[in-house]
């Protein structure tokens, strides 16, 4: 099954009500990538995931995981899958070890095999000193851990992870990132959903960007920048209203878009040195004065603000 895509999607629909959560989204992951859904809070990654899982029977459309159907064969996909989810599957009474045993004996493990199979899971997820420890006392970050641990008890071929460094520190979000790439590099693919553009950036092998249900962009990053050309985004805070301002920056030659979200407006550029002097001196015209400039070389986040005339924040 080498040549079988890991992952194939094929027209998925899902409404809930009149809500269109997943409108007609098209993907394939190659076997031993890892494959990023990037999008902010609301886009449809999480609905399709639990399609992918068998968790949501899809309203039109199919998905092939490692050649098994999610319509016609979900014992198929379940026996090749390990979901990470965004909520906690964990007793928190039980110790981390008992967690991973009583989730192994679901998959059907048993004796000195699923002994076995705890103690190495324990040691890829970085717990084996802390292991007899009840989960209650564990940090955010390492019940996450714990949370990826169990997917990979019955040593899946594909695995899903949806937004798994969603309110943790920075330590244990490093980690969960390096163990990511380890999986990687022990042959497994992954499914990763995230809203934060850097970690599909540092991750991915390949990106798909999602917004209101629907896909929008996919490949590699390098692929993708490449849709916004060779523009810059310019983000700008302003003492003043800004949206007379910002009707003035629109008629600037080299000024793609303008827009803004939260009191910082965003300019893409072809050329910020160039553009950046007629930017301030059309607010000075204005008697509105720039507070503060950052400059940003294209990448995923101007990508998304390209295509959707928004900045990319959950």
């Amino acid at each position: 099954m080498i040549n079988v895509p890991a992952i194939a999607v094929l027209g998925l629909h899902k409404s809930f009500g009149g809500n269109q959560a997943v409108q007609g989204v098209n993907f394939e992951v190659k076997q031993g990538e890892i494959f990023s859904l990037l999008g902010p809070n609301g886009a449809g990654k999480t609905t399709t995931i639990s399609m992918l899982s068998c968790l949501l029977r899809p309203d039109e459309g199919d998905a092939h995981v490692m050649g098994h159907s999610i319509r016609s064969d979900p014992t198929g996909v379940k026996s090749v899958l390990g979901v990470v989810p965004q909520d906690l599957a964990l007793y928190e009474d039980l110790t981390a070890r008992e967690n991973l045993s009583f989730w192994g004996k679901m998959y059907g493990l048993r004796g000195s095999k699923l002994k076995l199979r705890v103690d190495e899971v324990l040691e890829v997820i970085g717990l084996r000193d802390r292991a007899n420890e009840r989960v209650n006392k564990y940090s955010g970050g390492m019940k996450r851990r714990v949370n990826i641990g169990v997917a990979l008890l019955h040593k899946p071929k594909v695995i899903y992870m949806d937004e798994p460094t969603v309110g943790i520190d920075p330590q244990s979000r490093r980690n969960i990132l390096d163990s990511v790439v380890a999986l990687k590099n022990e042959g497994m693919t992954v499914l990763y959903t995230t809203h934060y553009m850097e970690e599909a950036q540092e991750l991915s092998d390949h990106v798909a960007i999602m917004d209101h249900g629907k896909l929008i962009a996919c490949g590699t990053h390098e692929e993708l920048v490449k849709l916004v050309g060779q523009q810059t985004r310019i983000d700008l805070t302003l003492n003043g209203d800004s949206e007379n301002v910002m009707g003035a920056w629109k008629n600037i030659d080299g000024v793609s878009r303008v827009s803004s979200e939260d009191g910082l407006v965003s300019v893409l550029v072809k050329d910020s040195n160039q553009i950046l002097p007629h930017l301030f001196e059309a607010a000075a015209q204005l008697s509105i004065r720039i507070t503060s400039v950052d400059i940003r070389e294209p990448n995923l986040e101007a990508l998304f603000l390209h295509l959707t005339g928004r900045a990319l924040r959950d």
